[in-house]
């Protein structure tokens, strides 16, 4: 059967010493390189050095090591193939039957804030080599790339002899994937800190994805589901106690960030029910906007995530106690808040929130492929670039940049209305724009009297301002852009609505 060798290699040396010393009680030959040959012979195992193959010692300074015909002969030879035989015998080439690498740490080095010359040095060449050599000659040489692998492969070969086919498939597809992730970190690495502008939408992409948390189940229990981010990129939330987050929270969670990220500018609360708000204020502290926020939807707001824009205090946590909700998330809470939340509510969800998010574009998965967009906020209405019909209304022009923020951060088709810094009607996630300015007309039941009204997008005909000046609302902004923009137009003068047309559309589909 001949002599089998393990060639091993490997920057984190975790439990390394233990598969050399199982394979070498199995009679396997070690042959190894710089660091891990000294890790090993340290362990008290014997181990042949590999310029012992090549007749060369490292060179470069560590950078060519194992990259020689009589070690990568020895890794792609066919077993069954005539002339790799011949090829092998004639040039005296070792057969090895295993190869054990990990990679240069550039995900961690990049992390720690390492400059271009140390990016580059952390860039692995013969390792990623070996790996993709092993991998793709699987069915004769064994590739390992995981130490959580080492203990199944020496029980195999204690057990069989030698490892599997399905066993080495497994192996050879994790290798494959370790490599290419590997590439696109380091192409992710090095476009932060080097070359010419990045393409918003190159032609190829790749997004390389570590899984964060695993969950319970996705939106329903039928579905599985896991939290993956970009392995370069930090969470941009801490939780601090309660329950770890599900699918679901996770989704309003987007919204919420979002939300606080466009009221950043107040002190505001947001309630958040099923990915759009039901509830929205600005207040002079985080109680009062919370109250007014959940006078809005109260029934809605029931085990929903309330977002703060400012420190939660003991005030807002005695108040929030009155409503079950499954998160919290606040850019910090006082000790007073944390104590009270955490004392009477064990299980709710408390979220500190960074500011920040995990960078790059908007990546949705459909039936019929991966759509990406750049994932950027609304750009802010500017009464100077914009377009008044009728009397001009600055006096309510706050209230209104609450609106058309309400009605962006909403699912549409979205209306927003709005009276003295809060919500007191939102229709969203209606298929007819008029049907959902009659549900927030409906929901304010009397409040919208000398409110504003606030659209995603263009009024596609005049009965939607009809139905808000019959419910008294005094001012309108929309982004206009219908085919019947002068019809519209015409129906808020003769209603003696004031309109702010923006010119900019905030779709939330």
């Amino acid at each position: 059967m001949g002599q089998k060798r393990a060639l091993i290699s490997v920057f984190d040396k975790s439990n390394v010493a233990v598969l050399a010393r199982d394979l070498a009680d199995l009679g396997w030959e070690i042959i190894s390189s710089s660091g891990t040959a000294r890790h090993i012979r340290e362990a008290g195992l014997p181990v042949k050095e590999v310029e012992d193959l090549t007749g060369y010692p490292h060179m470069l300074g560590g950078r060519v090591k194992t990259l020689h015909p009589s070690v990568f002969g020895g890794i792609l030879a066919r077993r069954h193939f005539e002339g790799d035989l011949i090829d092998v015998e004639k040039f005296g080439i070792p057969m090895i039957d295993m190869v054990v690498c990990n990679l240069y740490p550039f995900e961690e080095t990049f992390k720690q804030g390492a400059d271009l010359d140390e990016l580059l040095e952390n860039i692995d060449i013969g390792g990623v080599t070996l790996i993709r050599a092993a991998a793709k000659n699987f069915r004769h040489v064994i590739p390992v790339t995981d130490p959580e692998d080492y203990s199944v492969v020496a029980e195999e070969i204690r057990s069989e002899g030698n490892v599997s086919l399905p066993t080495r498939e497994r192996l050879a597809l994790k290798a494959f994937l370790k490599t290419a992730c590997y590439d696109s970190v380091i192409h992710e690495g090095l476009s932060r800190c080097c070359g010419p502008e990045r393409e918003s939408f190159p032609s190829l992409t790749v997004l390389p994805l570590s899984r964060k948390i695993e969950l319970r189940y996705g939106e329903n229990p039928h579905q599985r589901a896991s939290l993956f981010t970009h392995p370069l990129e930090k969470t941009p939330w801490r939780l601090l106690s309660g329950k770890p987050l599900s699918y679901n929270n996770i989704l309003d969670l987007d919204c919420a960030m979002r939300s606080m990220a466009l009221l950043q500018s107040d002190c505001a609360c947001i309630i958040i029910k099923h990915t759009t708000p039901c509830g929205i204020a600005v207040a002079d502290d985080a109680a009062s906007a919370y109250l007014r926020a959940f006078e809005c939807d109260p029934v809605s707001a029931f085990g929903g995530i309330i977002a703060f824009t400012r420190e939660m205090d003991g005030n807002a946590a005695r108040r929030v106690l009155d409503q079950f909700a499954e998160v919290i998330v606040a850019p910090s809470f006082s000790e007073e808040a944390a104590l009270i939340l955490v004392s009477e509510r064990p299980n709710l969800r408390l979220l500190e929130w960074n500011g920040g998010k995990v960078a790059g574009p908007s990546f949705v998965s459909t039936w019929s492929g991966t759509l990406m967009q750049d994932d950027v906020l609304p750009p802010l209405p500017d009464p100077g670039s914009g377009e008044w019909v009728g009397q001009p209304r600055p006096d309510l022009w706050e209230d209104l940049i609450l609106a058309w923020k309400a009605a962006a951060l909403s699912k549409s088709n979205s209306i927003s209305l709005v009276r003295e810094g809060s919500t007191v009607g939102l229709g969203r996630g209606f298929t007819s724009r008029v049907d959902a300015v009659r549900w927030a007309c409906m929901q304010a039941d009397g409040k919208a009297v000398g409110a504003v009204m606030g659209s995603d997008a263009f009024f596609p005909f005049p009965d939607s301002l009809e139905i808000a000046a019959d419910a008294g609302v005094a001012a309108v902004i929309q982004p206009g852009g219908s085919i019947r923009d002068e019809e519209v137009s015409e129906a808020a003068m003769r209603l003696g609505i004031s309109m702010f047309i923006s010119g900019w559309r905030t779709f939330r589909h």
